[in-house]
């Protein structure tokens, strides 16, 4: 029988300490409860914390699970729940909004497409679940960005690309993007990855009021921006059609 490895074991039982009871702890605290030498338990907290998956508070030096240990753990959501409760309103909005839809979370510094409504007509289409696209220039990869706070830390590490002229790519008209996608609560695309597509996204939130996706509208510029700017009642049915998905998750109002 193959043994297990004695450093992957040390590092899950720290982070079921810090999972539990008081859930922020010393260095001292995390040794002696584990039974290890401080500078054992400091080199595996210090791998952890490179990872994300744990964090150290500035002021007291203590250290609490990281956001990426929680992504980690809403995976199965994001995957399997987030799907499946947002089939019946994303055929909706398709129908509403005569566009493709889709459906994305964040996964390896982009956004993993995880379900895909074709546009209700008799064109030709490619189905796009399992694709990737950039955080830093889509719509559903800026609604990320601006919510998920492992998502926003991925997209100032990244090199931003310039797939168009229109592309935001300098650091502080970014944040300034992210900024007033906030405020909004939505974001847009107007050809800043693809010239003549345009999308608009907005964010889905779980039961603890947590980004775990974003939904899109997707389709020709010249039929989302008519006249140079978004049709405002798509941007509203994008908005409607995130808000529905996040009740069904629990979330509440927003």
């Amino acid at each position: 029988m193959a043994k297990n490895i004695q450093s992957l074991e040390r590092a899950a039982a720290m982070l079921r300490l810090l999972a539990g009871g008081e859930r922020r702890l010393g260095l001292s605290d995390i040794a002696s409860s584990l039974g290890l030498a401080k500078g054992t338990a400091h080199g595996i907290l210090r791998t952890l914390q490179a990872e994300g998956f744990v964090e150290q508070e500035a002021a007291s030096g203590r250290y609490q699970l990281g956001a990426e240990l929680l992504r980690l753990g809403n995976s199965y959501l994001d995957v399997h729940e987030l799907r499946a409760r947002a089939l019946v309103w994303t055929d909706d909005l398709a129908r509403s909004s005569g566009e493709s839809v889709h459906l994305g979370v964040l996964h390896q510094q982009g956004v993993l497409i995880v379900h895909h409504v074709f546009r209700p007509d008799d064109s030709r289409q490619v189905l796009e679940v399992g694709a990737m696209q950039p955080l830093h220039s889509t719509a559903l990869g800026k609604v990320l960005s601006a919510y998920d706070p492992v998502a926003h830390s991925e997209v100032l590490e990244i090199e931003r690309e310039p797939f168009t002229p229109r592309t935001t790519t300098a650091l502080g008209e970014f944040e300034s993007l992210l900024d007033m996608t906030r405020a909004k609560g939505w974001a847009a695309d107007v050809e800043e990855t693809w010239e003549g597509v345009a999308s608009v996204a907005a964010p889905i939130h779980d039961r603890r009021r947590m980004p775990v996706g974003a939904v899109a509208v997707t389709g020709a510029v010249e039929r989302l921006c008519p006249g140079g700017e978004l049709r405002p009642e798509l941007v509203a049915a994008v908005r409607d059609c995130a808000r529905a998905v996040s009740r069904d998750l629990g979330a509440g109002r927003f």
